[in-house]
């Protein structure tokens, strides 16, 4: 199996690789990642030296080189993370979006196409996408693999069209494809502009913590390694041309979140008890912003026996505990020195 993960040095997308490498060491693993500000080749230092795994850099919105590495190295499966992900970022950089999560889309499935055309057998498409696609929830219900689309942002109309796509490439050409929808993710190797890893920064350095509006906005928060879990169980188990939701069954109202993080970052840096709520800050809130997601994940874990992990409560606190005990990758971060790691370890080869 030669298989493409693309977005790999992202958060999502690192975990996804090492399970894959770890996993099935007989697969030759690709990762394939531009090495935009979210990807870091350092959250895949532990397994960069593995004889089944091999970094691409490059741009898939860039049709000649797509064509190129499809050519060079005939990918069996192609597992599709890579994208433009936050929120704030769409509303301000629309087209961004648009060129990288749907003509990016488009530019791997066309190449797919081509390359597998008449050779379908054990070939794979699979993409990977979010519950933001569905739109807003009221106080009752859950977002279901038939809920109609209804995205409300830059970001979440981006990943709508390109989910569109892959279903269409499927029906028109019969490429083999499976599609998940996820809640929104947490954990270690999180770019601190998200709400968790941010929190936890700004806790640490005695900075306010924003929270939009009234903090009355409702998430399903999924532990990040739960979810490359349900990949996994997906890209071999999942049947071609269907949809799975994957959700962490954990709805969390955005000021309840922070307060619990406050809780336990007093304890692990031994502060006094409600000392990091004082830092709470309410801001301005965000234009359009969905007031409720939750998601049923019923299908995945009756189809194919996935189930969350960890609770809430106990993902969180690991990954606080990783967070503080990797200081230095965050401050490389937020310095944007870890970018220099590339140039190290690949650019003077």
């Amino acid at each position: 199996m030669k298989l493409l993960i693309t977005g790999g040095a992202g958060f999502i997308g690192s975990h996804v690789v090492r399970l894959f490498v770890e996993k099935y060491p007989h697969y030759q693993v690709f990762n394939l990642d531009k090495l935009t500000y979210a990807g870091n080749l350092q959250n895949l230092r532990d397994i960069e030296a593995r004889a089944n795994y091999s970094f691409l850099r490059g741009d898939i919105t860039d049709a000649a080189f797509v064509e190129a590495i499809f050519s060079e190295h005939r990918f069996d499966a192609v597992v599709h993370l890579a994208a433009e992900s936050h929120v704030d970022r769409s509303i301000a950089e629309p087209l961004a979006f648009v060129e990288t999560n749907v003509l990016g889309t488009v530019n791997l499935l066309n190449t797919a196409k081509k390359h597998w055309q008449g050779l379908l057998e054990g070939k794979l498409f699979y993409h990977v996408s979010t519950d933001e696609v569905y739109g807003s929830l009221g106080e009752e219900g859950l977002f279901t693999e038939e809920t109609r689309y209804d995205p409300r942002s830059p970001y979440s109309a981006s990943k709508a069209a390109s989910d569109h796509f892959v279903r269409a490439w499927h029906h028109t050409y019969g490429l083999p494809v499976k599609l998940s929808n996820c809640s929104n993710n947490y954990g270690p190797n999180h770019f601190p502009e998200k709400l968790i890893p941010l929190a936890i920064h700004n806790i640490r350095e005695g900075r306010p913590v924003p929270v939009y509006g009234k903090g009355e906005n409702v998430r399903d928060w999924l532990y990040v390694l739960d979810h490359a879990r349900a990949i996994d169980v997906i890209f071999h188990q999942g049947k071609v041309g269907e949809t799975y939701n994957v959700g962490g069954v954990n709805e969390w109202r955005n000021l309840d979140l922070i307060e619990l993080l406050c809780e336990v970052m007093d304890e692990k840096l031994g502060r006094d008890k409600g000392e990091s709520r004082k830092l709470i800050t309410f801001v301005k809130d965000r234009a359009g912003h969905d007031l409720r997601y939750a998601i049923d994940s019923g299908k995945l874990m009756k189809e194919l026996g996935w189930k969350p992990s960890v609770t809430f409560e106990e993902g969180l606190r690991k990954t606080v505990d990783w967070y503080l005990a990797n200081e230095q990758w965050l401050k490389e971060v937020t310095s944007g020195h870890y970018r220099d790691y590339y140039t190290q370890q690949y650019e003077h080869r």
